[in-house]
């Protein structure tokens, strides 16, 4: 298959990249302008979760950074003006919070802009997608959605439990999202989400950001690999239930020169959630290619999934907002101008 070229003056947001080394280039030859990296590991705590925002701070001061810090929605035209990609300071988890909600504003100030209340476990906020209970926000959760609003970063519910998800969507004054998820209704995995809480986080404003990863998109047939049609079809149901605006992509990519230095979350992600991921590394393997549509293994091919989403019957100006439309202006919505 021959390599897809990015359009010229599109602009495409990658609503979750899960890991990158540092290096930029598979972003940059995908024409990604910005992208929301969790930036530490899911389960840091405090210290490490810190010095990790300190290696990226100095990524970006570098002389020759081909990164620019996105601290607001028209940070992300500027870095694809200047041939850079727009850091989006993301995390999948709220642990380094602890219990503490004025530690929002500072991790703001220090560049932070997205926020996953919960990665599969419960934590203070709430319940992620792998407790049996469903329980949701807890009363300290509402406190820190609340702060979210208020200091203007954005709520991510991927990970979370499915009433955590409703409540959060329904508690929130701005707009929630779901970076990386797709529809129980398409395909049932436990990280895809019900049409209920799709509908609540579009009729929060929000967007949800469909998914190309393995994980979220496969029937689970050993016999079926994901691929970009399904992908489509989780685009277009959810299209259909809340409107082409509240929807994106977030292609839960890792972006990095070497796959090995991935190895470590692909690791974790096979053995201590085997409950959710054991059928499909049965199925097709624990590698980092192997979680993907052959034709998108890596950012380097991210033009592709524009290119199937035209193929699969959207328009070329809500292809425009779905690969990254969307999601700059709900961000923008969030953030501010400041």
């Amino acid at each position: 298959m021959p390599s897809a070229v990015p359009v010229p003056g599109r602009l495409v947001v990658d609503g979750l990249v899960y890991f990158c080394d540092g290096d930029p280039a598979p972003l940059i030859a995908g024409g990604v302008a910005a992208a929301n990296v969790t930036v530490t590991h899911m389960q840091d705590g405090l210290e490490p979760t810190i010095d990790g925002l300190a290696e990226w701070l100095d990524r970006l001061a570098a002389p020759d950074s081909r990164w620019l810090l996105v601290r607001t929605g028209a940070d992300i035209a500027r870095a694809k003006a200047g041939g850079k990609v727009g850091l989006v300071m993301g995390w999948q988890n709220t642990l380094p919070l602890g219990s503490n909600v004025r530690r929002v504003r500072l991790f703001h100030a220090l560049g932070l802009r997205v926020m996953q209340l919960t990665y599969n476990e419960a934590n203070a906020a709430g319940d992620g997608c792998s407790e049996s209970r469903n329980g949701g926000l807890t009363n300290f959760g509402r406190e820190l959605v609340a702060e979210m609003n208020r200091v203007g970063v954005a709520i991510d519910l991927s990970h979370c439990a499915e009433a955590t998800t409703i409540e959060a969507a329904r508690a929130s004054a701005k707009p929630v999202l779901l970076t990386h998820a797709n529809a129980k209704a398409v395909n049932l995995r436990p990280r895809n989400k019900s049409d209920a809480a799709l509908k609540a986080v579009g009729a929060s404003g929000g967007v949800v950001g469909a998914c190309i990863h393995g994980l979220m998109n496969w029937d689970n047939d050993p016999e079926h690999p994901p691929t970009l049609e399904n992908f489509v079809r989780h685009a277009r149901h959810i299209a259909n239930l809340v409107g082409v605006e509240h929807v994106g992509v977030g292609t839960d990519f890792a972006a990095v020169s070497d796959d090995e230095k991935v190895r470590h979350i692909l690791d974790m992600t096979a053995n201590q959630y085997s409950a959710a991921t054991g059928s499909y590394v049965a199925a097709f393997g624990n590698t980092l290619a192997g979680r993907f549509p052959k034709e998108t293994p890596s950012p380097h091919h991210w033009p592709r999934i524009a290119e199937a989403l035209e193929r699969g019957g959207f328009t070329p100006a809500d292809v425009d907002r779905i690969v990254g439309g969307n999601l700059v202006r709900v961000l923008g919505e969030i953030w501010g101008a400041g």
